[in-house]
């Protein structure tokens, strides 16, 4: 049965890939949408854990307010998928005027100092098309992970179409990443990770939202390790085709401290970060997925042996 899934999931990615980014864009757009209140009036696991995470982000939401939320959630999440299927097919001049980020002047300074820079977003917006405007717009490469998925196949589309807009793309699993990310970042280059949901066991716990969660330790490490500026990224939609975004200042490196209580407190004003944009643009923020502590099983405590050198 697990096969039979398997082949289903691939085969629907496969035709969203080569049908969806033939369709005119205001078809694409409205299908999108279509797509998206069907998936919201079923009130599906997906859709009720959105409804809890924004629970949390707007604590005050009456019930119809969280409804009209996940809805507008759900449109978003929807729009990302499209315009995703359609990215392949667009033009270098769609990609250039797709983006529409502020201080992006963080960026350009931190990269000219030479010591390489790490980008970290939350699942908002679109990232993939901010990565694309980078690569396109920007010329500038960056590598990046991407967690592994199954089937094999639908991880091998996703490698595939993420080279396809111009990024390396590294495995999440292996253990080799940590060093390849090392090695581009000690070039000069540009790293850029979705960071709000760890994956791993060795995440740091913050404070998001008033309740404890973990985030990845790998942004801040990385900046730690190489010198190079870690800067959070927030992404929004607005009414227009344009995605906007911006660039926050870099997070500094504590002066004191051990390696672990510098890492905390970095990975704590990436939340804070995060949290920021969110709470501005919470229909943007793709979470369908638990990620605050009391909604997951319990697990043993990391240890020092889960963190990269």
């Amino acid at each position: 049965m697990s096969g039979l899934r398997d082949r289903l999931t691939d085969g629907t990615y496969a035709l969203g890939w080569s049908t969806v980014k033939k369709l005119p864009e205001p078809v694409a757009v409205r299908l999108g949408r279509t797509v998206a209140d069907l998936a919201w009036k079923r009130r599906g696991k997906g859709v009720q854990r959105l409804e809890s995470n924004y629970a949390r982000v707007v604590p005050d939401a009456t019930p119809e307010r969280l409804a009209e939320l996940s809805r507008a959630g759900m449109r978003s999440y929807l729009r990302y998928w499209m315009e995703s299927f359609r990215l392949p097919a667009w033009s270098e001049e769609r990609v250039r005027t797709g983006f529409d980020p502020k201080d992006l002047h963080h960026l350009t300074d931190g990269l000219a100092a030479g010591k390489g820079v790490v980008l970290a977003l939350p699942h908002l917006g679109n990232w993939d098309l901010a990565g694309a405007w980078v690569t396109t717009k920007l010329g500038i490469p960056f590598t990046t992970v991407a967690e592994r998925l199954k089937p094999e196949s639908l991880y091998d589309r996703f490698v595939a179409y993420r080279e396809g807009l111009g990024m390396e793309v590294l495995p999440h699993s292996g253990g080799s990443a940590f060093g390849t990310l090392a090695r581009r970042l000690r070039e000069g280059g540009l790293v850029c990770l979705v960071a709000d949901r760890d994956l791993s066991a060795s995440g740091v716990e913050v404070d998001f939202f008033g309740e404890p969660a973990r985030m990845p330790a790998g942004p801040a490490l990385l900046a730690q390790q190489t010198g190079a500026q870690l800067m959070p990224v927030t992404l929004w939609f607005d009414d227009s085709p344009v995605m906007k975004g911006r660039v926050h200042p870099p997070v500094a490196v504590p002066g004191s401290g051990t390696r672990a209580e510098k890492t905390s407190v970095m990975t704590q004003a990436l939340a804070d970060a995060f949290a920021t944009g969110i709470a501005e643009h919470p229909e943007d923020w793709h979470m369908l997925q638990r990620l605050w502590l009391a909604d997951l099983e319990p697990r043993p405590e990391p240890s020092d042996a889960g963190e990269r050198p």
